[in-house]
């Protein structure tokens, strides 16, 4: 009797962490789904970091042709300033003629 008490004692744990270990069809089903859920969030993912580095790059070159722009419009102000200085010597010049 105290050998199948104890017997029955280490049986039912025994018998509880095997039922654990096996899943239902439902639980095997939402396993899946999760699994592809995960793997399309980490597409998503990956496809919205190529879109973001494609931003970032038309950015770049947005700034550096602004950046090119910029200068080139400082250089014609100095070419228009100097050439308007050169006219004012000119006219300066032939007024004292």
């Amino acid at each position: 009797m105290r050998s199948a008490k104890y017997l029955l004692m280490s049986l039912v744990p025994l018998v509880a962490v095997s039922a654990c270990t096996t899943l239902s069809d439902q639980d095997r089903a939402l396993l899946t789904s999760a699994s592809e859920n995960a793997q399309a969030a980490k597409d998503q993912a990956a496809q919205a970091a190529k879109t973001a580095q494609e931003a970032l790059d038309a950015a770049n070159a947005a700034k550096t042709s602004a950046d090119a722009s910029a200068k080139s419009a400082a250089d014609s102000a100095d070419a228009a300033k100097a050439a308007s200085e050169k006219c004012d010597r000119m006219f300066s010049k032939s007024l004292r003629k």
